[in-house]
């Protein structure tokens, strides 16, 4: 495991399949390409601040909404699953799945909002990881989340 006050070291930064925005509203985010449901689901961006805690976000589009007009609860929590990764990324250093995954809507999105998510690690162990965050509309509290995340062996991961 890399030293962990060497953050340039983890698979959140270095993965193969890391592509960081160049220009635009999220230029200096990144977000992973190997997963062609996110790739259509998204995008969603990820960045790891000066703190070492790590920042989602995507701006809602209207493929994003449900027939209502707000954000699909559906792409809430396709972005919930996305950012628990990334949150956990500093510690998984590997491959994982989520085996549990708990929400509370408590307010709607609308098109172009930007929604940004953040959330800590709780607890990272030998093979399971627990994280808990948040999603905000500017200063407007959405949905409130809690994850675990089970590492999986490299020689067993599809």
């Amino acid at each position: 495991m890399h030293d962990v006050k060497d953050i340039s070291k983890s698979a959140l930064l270095t993965r193969a399949d890391l592509h960081e925005a160049t220009e635009g509203e999220f230029k200096g985010w990144r977000t992973w390409t190997f997963d062609s449901f996110l790739n259509q689901s998204g995008p969603f961006w990820h960045r790891v601040e000066a703190d070492r805690t790590v920042r989602c976000a995507f701006r809602a589009q209207k493929k994003h909404l449900n027939g209502h007009g707000n954000v699909h609860g559906g792409c809430f929590m396709t972005f919930v699953d996305y950012s628990v990764f990334a949150i956990a990324g500093l510690v998984l250093d590997g491959p994982g799945v989520t085996v549990s995954l708990s929400s509370e809507f408590l307010d709607v999105a609308r098109e172009n909002e930007l929604i940004e998510a953040t959330g800590q690690v709780t607890r990272a162990g030998g093979s399971l990881i627990f994280v808990r965050g948040e999603l905000k509309s500017s200063e407007r509290l959405v949905l409130t989340f809690s994850a675990t995340i089970k590492r999986v062996n490299r020689s067993r991961a599809p």
